[in-house]
């Protein structure tokens, strides 16, 4: 999921601060923020489900079990729902608001977008889902590496200490002492682990130029997930067709149509974290919903060990816990004083 959470405070939301008609339930922010934090908890914990059902799900019977082999059929499917979610957003929240980011611009941070997105869907093929969660936790490491080297941002001492805290719990989470042990893989960084890399690294480049767009053209939020995602779309789409890939994910689709029905929802509960992602930053800042996504991927990972088996030993635990608290940290502490910096 793309949306760049600083840049949402930007926006506003024009329905949020303007109708002021008498009290209603809605005023009370305790229930706002029980509604934010379920609506985000929900959709994206389902979503996590929904992605490793589909991704890592064996599907047929004895010897003609097949593996979902579709990763850019299935980004191309969720960007085409997110564009759609973001147009009704647009259409509802900010009216005819100008935008006049440069459309190259859009193209340019549509390429390290869907690479990201393909590159974690692809990883899911090679790893199992808390790691693939972990890796992607990871996001405010190149981040941080791109924007000193590219922006020449200065970052607080406190942001270093906190991305060393989640790189040590990535280290221990991946280190497999023990080669011969059942929960051991036979590699210690093998090819999901680098889709994982590349993921987190484009991602640090789409975090970039979203940044760029945002001080240069003051881009929405809005306008930015629609024309990433319709560039996206056009990108994805000219490259299933150019692979052949949509032909054989509809012979997939016919031989289990069950599928469909979980693609579908996959591109909703999406679409729709994200609009509980951009409530919970205009109610309540960009700290509270850091924290709140933290939470809901450190219980994603339990709901995955739980639901779906995934064993994890003492030590990846304490990797585990070691990353999470170096991203509650930075959430609290790892901000300039003068700009956010994520």
């Amino acid at each position: 999921v793309s949306v760049s959470i600083p840049a949402l405070v930007a926006d506003g939301m024009a329905s949020g601060k303007g109708a002021s008609r008498g009290p209603s339930m809605w005023d009370n922010m305790r229930l706002r923020f029980i509604v934010c934090f379920l609506g985000v908890f929900v959709c994206y914990f389902y979503y996590g489900i929904l992605q490793e059902t589909i991704t890592r799900g064996d599907y047929g019977h004895g010897d003609q079990k097949e593996k979902f082999r579709f990763a850019r059929t299935l980004v191309f499917i969720q960007c085409i729902i997110n564009a759609l979610f973001a147009r009704i957003l647009i259409q509802f929240f900010e009216g005819p608001k100008p935008d006049f980011t440069r459309s190259w611009l859009y193209g340019l941070c549509s390429l390290s977008y869907v690479g990201a997105m393909v590159s974690s869907n692809s990883a899911l093929q090679y790893v199992n889902y808390p790691t693939q969660v972990l890796g992607k936790s990871c996001k405010p490491i190149p981040v941080m590496i791109l924007g000193v080297t590219i922006l020449r941002k200065r970052y607080p001492m406190a942001k270093y200490l906190c991305v060393l805290l989640i790189v040590s719990g990535v280290a221990l989470f991946l280190y497999k002492p023990n080669k011969s042990s059942a929960m051991a893989d036979d590699h210690v960084f093998g090819f999901g682990e680098i889709l994982l890399l590349v993921s987190l690294t484009l991602d640090g480049l789409t975090g970039v130029a979203q940044d760029h767009m945002r001080s240069r053209f003051q881009t929405s939020a809005n306008h930015m997930m629609l024309n990433i995602n319709l560039w996206s779309t056009v990108l994805l789409g000219l490259a299933v067709l150019w692979t052949g890939e949509v032909w054989e994910f509809l012979s997939f689709t016919e031989r289990y149509p069950s599928i469909l029905y979980n693609i579908l929802l996959f591109g909703l509960t999406s679409a729709l974290g994200q609009t509980f992602i951009f409530m919970t930053v205009v109610y309540f800042g960009p700290l509270t919903c850091s924290i709140v996504t933290t939470t809901r991927k450190f219980f994603t990972i339990l709901g995955s060990v739980l639901l779906f088996g995934n064993q994890m030993s003492d030590m990846q635990w304490f990797g585990t816990i070691l990353v999470f608290l170096g991203l509650g940290l930075d959430a609290k502490f790892g901000k300039g004083p003068k700009k956010t910096v994520h």
